[in-house]
């Protein structure tokens, strides 16, 4: 029976060994602009009008409401950083391709859903958005992630906003933390085998991303979970055992934003004004 109990020990050592995130009390104080406003998902965007997701125009109405900025950066193939959420540009500009197989110059024939406005370039973001409000940057891409990572940190040099970086992909992360550790970083997670997108992924990657397996690796200053699923063991065991920076990602209404409230400090929205109506009060205070 012994041996028994001290290999479950060792087995739970290893587990918590693998997910602890960094809890550095004074990086997580660095994070706490993200909790005294809220976070516009691709800007403050509204598909149907003149300011689409990720364009230059729903950027500049979330820095004219004083809002932080979440938004997604990849890398065409000649080496353009530019800021879109999707791997294709079905969704978002009626087209088949691939946005990584496309030059910058073939991006710029294209609009954003029924507006005028074109994939912007990171550049051409962090003009609009130039250092007013809190800047959250996705890394995206299934291919080579670390490749934009280093991209996008020539594009931060001199930079001196507020920003922190997230995704989905530890190899990022791991990049940061190599080769510039002085930025925040997160990891991006949620329950992938509920999720209809974690469908083609195998068992093995679903189980290390879901319960975020890599932080030993990755070490990120905050974790941002998809908020509904925050009754998956693994979140629930990272806010029992580890006083890390919850970011929710993505609230769309006043009556998640109350849900959220019981197990996130920062708040990544779309489809809504979290400050109208009832509960629209500034994100939580944290206590650092």
């Amino acid at each position: 029976m012994r041996p028994v109990l001290i290999i479950i020990l060792v087995l739970i050592a290893a587990y918590l060994f693998m997910v602890c995130p960094n809890v550095n009390p004074k990086r997580k104080k660095r994070l706490r602009p993200f909790t005294e406003t809220f976070v516009a998902h691709r800007g403050y965007f509204d598909n149907a009008s003149n300011a689409p997701e990720n364009s230059l125009a729903a950027f500049s109405k979330a820095v004219d409401h004083g809002f932080a900025v979440e938004l997604d950066v990849q890398l065409t193939v000649d080496g353009k950083l530019v800021v879109f959420q999707d791997a294709d540009l079905k969704r978002m500009c009626g087209d088949d391709r691939i946005l990584r197989e496309c030059t910058y110059e073939e991006l710029q024939q294209l609009t954003l859903v029924n507006s005028q406005e074109k994939i912007p370039l990171f550049s051409e973001v962090l003009s609009v958005i130039d250092e007013k409000v809190p800047m959250v940057i996705e890394i995206k891409g299934e291919f080579e992630p670390d490749v934009i990572a280093m991209h996008l940190a020539e594009e931060m040099e001199g930079y001196q906003g507020i920003y922190c970086i997230e995704s989905f992909r530890p190899k990022a992360l791991m990049w940061y933390r190599r080769n510039h550790p002085e930025v925040l970083r997160g990891q991006l997670s949620t329950d992938v085998f509920r999720d209809k997108e974690g469908k083609r992924l195998n068992p093995i990657v679903k189980f290390v991303g879901t319960n975020m397996m890599c932080n030993f690796l990755a070490k990120p200053d905050f974790i941002a979970y998809n908020h509904n699923h925050v009754t998956q063991p693994a979140f629930l065991l990272c806010c029992w055992m580890f006083p890390v920076m919850r970011f929710a990602w993505t609230i769309k209404d006043q009556r998640e934003l109350g849900r959220a409230r019981k197990f996130f400090h920062v708040f990544i929205f779309d489809s809504f004004n979290p400050l109208a109506g009832r509960g629209g009060r500034p994100a939580k205070k944290y206590n650092a």
